[in-house]
């Protein structure tokens, strides 16, 4: 509802209409704005490479969580989704929180709305709740604690083993951390579009030709997928074992916009993205709401320091506290 209410009042203010100049260069205005404005900009991974190029900061959900809580910029401009630009402002009720484009919404946390698991919840009140951040902030507000991939072992491995839990949204991050901590907790029925949009067959293929190529995962894929690779992490994570490992040449199960950063890490070795089910003219797999932010909405965004992102101050408070906890316990 209240994304609703923004586009409807940005839609009055002629914002949604407002055209440019398209011989802009919107990287030399935007870097303008960012001095002008006293902003930051934060983006993920996934980010087209010209975002990636121009933020103060790419990371993964774990990073960019940190990154949020410590910035002293008066303006937080999020170039990710929509659950990312609310944890910032939760992080920040204090400052403005902006985000290109409201539409930039997460399969994960459409699949979770609060009044659903608040049911779930009470069938199991014995249960803590763990919620992975890619979440609504009103979800978070009825979490006992938040996780990202990069932490959702240490936070799980935290809880004592007698203690029941419900693992809520995404069922393959949460069988893969049944896996490895030997766990049974109760997980939602969500899914990622971009994990589980991969091939396996066309991965072993991909394998077949690239035989010294190791294929690495992230632990939102499918369980198969996930039996293929000689690695499995979050997004940083399979940044970082690029960058150590030996072998020259990886086959990476993520979406296609790590690629970008992964690059710049290892400029000697080859990488090829995993191929998704469906053939598209990247023959990989993009989010479509990651996607959504452009140059161009960045640009815009900034110079009308509009859509802005809030989060009620009751669910704020609420939703402050499984947050708080992740990074704290994240920080040990």
């Amino acid at each position: 509802m209240e994304i609703e209410q923004a586009k409807k009042e940005l839609k009055e203010k002629g914002f949604l209409d407002i055209e440019t100049n398209e011989g802009i260069d919107y990287a030399v205005e935007i870097q303008k704005l960012k001095k002008e404005k006293n902003a930051v900009i934060l983006a993920h991974y996934y980010q087209e490479p010209a975002i990636q190029d121009i933020a103060d900061f790419v990371g993964d959900s774990l990073q960019l969580s940190y990154k949020a809580a410590e910035v002293d910029a008066d303006l937080i401009v999020f170039a990710g989704v929509h659950f990312m630009a609310e944890t910032a402002k939760i992080l920040n009720p204090k400052k403005k929180v902006l985000l290109p484009d409201l539409n930039a919404g997460c399969s994960l946390s459409e699949a979770c709305e609060a009044k659903d698991l608040q049911a779930f919840k009470d069938e199991h009140p014995d249960h803590v709740v763990v919620t992975y951040v890619n979440t609504s902030a009103d979800v978070k507000a009825i979490s006992d604690i938040c996780c990202t991939s990069s932490n959702a072992k240490k936070i799980v491995d935290s809880i004592p083993l007698d203690q029941p839990i419900i693992f809520a949204p995404d069922k393959n991050l949460g069988a893969y951390i049944n896996k490895v901590t030997g766990r049974n907790m109760l997980l939602w029925e969500g899914a990622c579009i971009v994990h589980e949009a991969f091939s396996i067959d066309k991965l072993l293929n991909t394998h077949l030709a690239h035989p010294e190529a190791k294929i690495i995962a992230h632990p939102e894929s499918e369980e198969h997928i996930l039996k293929t690779a000689a690695y499995i992490g979050s997004t940083s994570g399979l940044i970082n074992f690029a960058k150590t490992d030996s072998a020259n040449e990886f086959i990476v199960a993520t979406e296609a916009g790590i690629l970008h950063e992964m690059q710049k890490k290892v400029p000697g070795k080859t990488l090829y993205p995993a191929p998704a089910v469906e053939d598209n003219t990247c023959a990989c797999s993009e989010c479509p709401y990651m996607k959504m932010n452009t140059m161009k909405k960045l640009y815009l965004c900034m110079k009308h320091e509009l859509p802005e992102v809030n989060v009620p101050e009751d669910v704020q408070k609420k939703a402050l506290i499984p947050i708080q906890k992740m990074l704290d316990i994240s920080s040990k």
